[in-house]
């Protein structure tokens, strides 16, 4: 362990373990549920390198909505003051300002360490990625060294993704001297997902170098046949124990329960009954799949995708034409929702996928409970609004009580634990994105039972989600040698 390092805030005990056994590795992976504190262990990690002169800088890749985090909250409030510091955070919108910043870098002689903080999809475009480069050249050109961090990791799982394979070369030991890769679940679909973010950290770690060598390992496929079209399918996974033994090589796995005292999480779904024209169009939208399968026109992943969003649609109470034409449904979701808030005391989050359902949802609220008390996070809310909302929604005292969410904006980087109470309208099958958008109430600082009610209409994709959902769940716990978990069951 680092004699030098003091640390600004005092770890926990399971913080202080992981960073004792991972601070000075070349590569690992901190694998912490969320509310855990792993992005402490790793500026820690980050802090006590710089310290040993093993470091000279680092580059911070995490998603939209927790990269100004890193700069504003994580940073400021867990790096040792003793260490001064140059913090350049990569927004495109002031390009200039970060170059002003960048020559200042390079053209002085500093001791400062040095921090890029720049968002994941950044690395979509050859601007994000070309500052990203400029910045780890002009310190490795001074033949000094860099860590680089990859938060909420799963981002990467796609080897095809132009991020991805942006992401990846900078894990190439030979710009990154010392490699992290942070998230909650690593897993979220199949073990497959742990092929690109662990070849991020060495093409080795594993024991592949070649992602279809890796796949016939661990994953159990068969040739399938569609129309015209034939493909390979995973059917199911195997050597799960033999995974689990390599990554722990190489990573630390912490949940919630086993180190922090936090209150428990409860279960519920209430049914929700479709209209009779919520039935029609849905009977008429899978004999249309059907039929296109029988045929062999929907052969691929994104035409099947739309067609259960489309089915998802009308379940939620409307449907969205080709036209872009959104034609809304007799349903008794809303209603339901309704009810539900009538029975609920404090503050709620509420949780919806689809954009048209946020605004019908916050409208209705607005009309029972005013203006004043709800807001929502979503794609369109403003950037300068978002921390207001969240701020408000934690204040005790405010007449801010329903807070109404996309979980693919609103379910990272914030804490919502004024919450109680947590309801999804609808869900989606990205197991990252529920656990994540879940643990936004249930976290270090909540000191109440936390409910998940799921409004599920029975026989449909709703059903269909939840437990696809549940069975990413169990999967990823087998990899991580995890016991099943008792959730949406």
């Amino acid at each position: 362990m680092s004699t030098k390092y003091k640390f600004k805030t005092k770890p926990f005990e399971h913080q202080l373990k992981v960073f004792k056994e991972s601070w000075d590795k070349s590569y690992y992976a901190l694998f912490m549920e969320m509310g855990t504190g792993k992005s402490k262990v790793a500026i820690d990690s980050m802090g006590a390198l710089y310290l040993e002169g093993k470091i000279a800088a680092a580059i911070i890749i995490a998603p939209k909505g927790v990269y100004d985090n890193w700069v504003e909250g994580e940073i400021p409030q867990h790096l040792p003051d003793e260490i001064q510091r140059i913090v350049l955070r990569w927004e495109p919108s002031k390009s200039k300002k970060f170059y002003r910043d960048l020559d200042k870098v390079k053209n002085v002689l500093n001791t400062e360490l040095k921090i890029l903080v720049i968002n994941t999809e950044a690395f979509s475009s050859k601007k994000g990625a070309k500052a990203a480069v400029d910045f780890l050249m002009s310190i490795k050109d001074s033949g000094q060294k860099v860590m680089t961090i990859v938060d909420e990791s799963t981002t990467i799982k796609n080897k095809n993704a132009i991020r991805s394979k942006t992401i990846m070369a900078f894990g190439d030991k030979r710009y990154s001297d010392y490699r992290r890769i942070l998230t909650g679940s690593p897993i979220t679909k199949s073990p497959i997902d742990l092929f690109s973010q662990c070849e991020f950290l060495n093409d080795k770690c594993l024991g592949y170098n070649n992602f279809y060598t890796f796949r016939a390992q661990y994953a159990i496929i068969q040739k399938r046949t569609m129309g015209h079209h034939s493909f390979q399918e995973i059917v199911g996974y195997r050597n799960l124990e033999e995974l689990n033994e390599k990554l722990q090589l190489f990573s630390s796995r912490v949940l919630k329960e086993d180190c922090l005292d936090l209150p428990s999480k409860t279960y519920v779904t209430r049914d929700v009954a479709m209209s009779e024209q919520q039935i029609n169009l849905y009977t008429q939208m899978q004999q249309l799949a059907l039929a296109q399968y029988d045929n062999g026109e929907l052969a691929t992943t994104a035409s099947v995708l739309t067609q259960l969003m489309r089915l998802q649609q009308i379940c939620c109470g409307f449907l969205k034409t080709d036209d872009d034409e959104i034609q809304d449904l007799k349903n008794s979701r809303l209603e339901e929702l309704m009810n539900l808030l009538s029975e609920i005391s404090g503050k709620v989050i509420i949780w919806a996928t689809f954009t048209h359902n946020i605004h019908r949802i916050v409208k209705e609220i607005q009309k029972v409970y005013g203006d004043a008390s709800v807001a929502a996070y979503f794609g369109e809310t403003p950037q300068e609004e978002r921390q207001k909302i969240v701020s408000t929604f934690q204040d005790k005292g405010s007449e801010l009580r329903f807070f109404v969410g996309q979980p693919r904006t609103g379910g990272y980087g914030i804490t919502l634990h004024a919450a109680t109470t947590v309801i999804y309208y609808s869900n989606s099958f990205d197991l990252e994105i529920r656990l994540q958008s879940e643990d936004r109430a249930h976290r270090i600082g909540q000191e109440n039972k936390v409910t998940y009610i799921d409004l599920v209409s029975p026989k449909t994709v709703d059903e269909k989600i939840v437990k696809a959902l549940g069975k990413k769940s169990e999967l990823a716990g087998k990899v991580l040698g995890e016991n099943p978990r008792d959730w949406l069951v």
